[in-house]
């Protein structure tokens, strides 16, 4: 099930489980320890639950987690532990409470049969063409040189296609004019709608084509980050703070010319990151199990190499509890493939950009206030969320609830919703599910590829998608 909203741990809660942080905070830096008895292991998901702020609200919901966590941790101690592991760790990150397929569903996408990308404009360039015998700079890193902003976290939505972008595009900007400025990804969320799909996925190429239509891009302090769709802010679309001239493709399938890219700036890719090694990666150089099943969106920062091993050093969008501090480190330079590791060298991207911005606009203008959602005379929850009745008799509602979706269906348990794609409610199983569309085509943007899926007739296919938590906090 999907958590929005969070609710903190009562103080004294949290003081009763501080000897339970300290035994959380060896295992994170000793993963030695193969045997844990019952109370050790719950004392670790207590105090993992704080630490990450969950709550569950469903009936039996906590216990079902863990189980997970369980399975989990049982997986980190067998890699971790294994001979030929010592190149990468695992850990109980943010994830440790899901399944893979969870996982996979919640921040990669589901995906369908692959099709060619819409070809806006001819877009692969010789400009980073790798030449024979080209001397290439040893080891680059773009967060030393002041052209990468803080980690970022695009939450329980599949934007990681717009953090891609932006994370290219805030590059370019600052190794041309010399500043660092963020910029916003819920404006390519809500406003980059022809082929991208804000959090149900898009394409890092698609969202470079918006910015340059756009004549520039907004910053992400006018115009902030929600974890959620939302109707485009017209004035805030219009405040182009920064901008970029163009578009192109690095050659694809090539190491050597994604090195020589990323020795130039900071580099859009797509990888597979599907895998439970990826999910609960901790640290060191990633050298697990994955393909070239695209379906996540990063940014390339820099390369180097660590204890004679060549990686790729990525920037991610899972917050700075995921990895090392928010990057990933990837195997470079593998023999055995051209598109490297996890794809990585499959679809490199980057933007272009000539001479300084345009003069800053300043502070947009306040946004036409959205109304309030009204659940009946007394109560109301925020814009763009649903209401949902907690208790009901006799046909009338005596307590309401907000899920955190604009027309969202509201379950039967009374505690949970789904998204309006995802319109049925499996609370069993905590997934929403895709309705049938008998024998309708519907598009689909998973985050780095238009995707066409076909539903049979009288077919329902499980999304995966955990069900979101209704916040109980009342509006009036």
């Amino acid at each position: 099930m999907r958590t929005l909203f969070q609710n903190s741990y009562f103080l004294s809660y949290a003081l009763v489980l501080s000897l339970s942080f300290l035994a959380f905070g060896a295992f994170a830096t000793d993963m030695s320890i193969i045997e844990y008895d019952e109370t050790h292991v719950r004392n670790m998901y207590e105090a993992w639950l704080v630490k990450h702020g969950k709550t569950y609200n469903a009936l039996g919901e906590k216990e079902r987690r863990f189980e997970i966590f369980k399975d989990n941790l049982r997986f980190i101690e067998e890699h971790n532990n294994g001979e030929g592991n010592n190149e990468f760790k695992l850990g109980l990150n943010k994830f440790a409470d899901l399944t893979n397929e969870e996982y996979r569903a919640t921040y990669l996408g589901i995906r369908r049969r692959r099709t060619e990308k819409v070809n806006l404009r001819e877009k692969i360039n010789r400009r980073y063409a790798y030449r024979d015998e080209e001397e290439l700079p040893t080891m680059v890193d773009w967060r030393e040189k002041g052209a990468v902003s803080p980690i970022k976290d695009q939450g329980q939505c599949g934007s990681c296609w717009a953090f891609s972008t932006i994370a290219a595009v805030e590059g370019i900007n600052q190794i041309v004019t010399g500043d660092l400025v963020s910029l916003s990804e819920q404006e390519l969320v809500d406003c980059d709608k022809i082929y991208n799909m804000g959090c149900n996925g898009g394409l890092m190429d698609y969202a470079f084509e918006f910015i340059i239509q756009n004549g520039g891009i907004d910053t992400e302090e006018d115009y902030p980050y929600r974890a959620r769709d939302n109707t485009c802010d017209s004035n805030r679309k219009n405040a182009r703070v920064v901008t970029i001239n163009g578009y192109e493709d690095v050659p694809p399938n090539d190491e050597k010319s994604l090195m020589k890219a990323v020795a130039s700036q900071p580099i859009s890719v797509a990888i597979e990151a599907g895998g439970m090694e990826f999910q609960l990666y901790h640290s060191g150089i990633f050298t697990g199990r994955c393909g070239t099943d695209l379906d996540h969106g990063v940014a390339v920062v820099g390369y180097g190499t660590e204890n004679g091993t060549d990686y790729w050093l990525v920037r991610n969008s899972w917050g700075t509890s995921w990895g090392e501090k928010g990057y990933i480190k990837l195997e470079r330079n593998m023999l055995t493939t051209e598109t490297g590791k996890c794809g990585i060298a499959m679809e490199p991207s980057y933007p272009t950009k000539n001479g300084p911005n345009p003069p800053n606009p300043g502070p947009s203008p306040p946004s036409p206030t959205s109304p309030s959602t009204v659940c009946d005379e007394y109560y109301s929850c925020s814009p763009g969320t649903t209401c949902c009745c907690l208790f009901e008799y006799g046909g009338s509602c005596f307590g309401w609830g907000c899920c955190p979706i604009e027309s969202a269906t509201c379950c039967d348990d009374e505690a949970s919703c789904c998204p309006p794609d995802f319109p049925i409610c499996d609370t069993q199983s905590g997934s929403c599910l895709l309705s049938s569309f008998g024998d309708q085509k519907s598009c689909y943007i998973f985050h780095v590829e238009c995707v066409y899926c076909v539903i049979e007739p009288k077919v329902m296919e499980i999304a995966y998608l955990r069900i979101w938590v209704i916040n109980t906090t009342y509006e009036t």
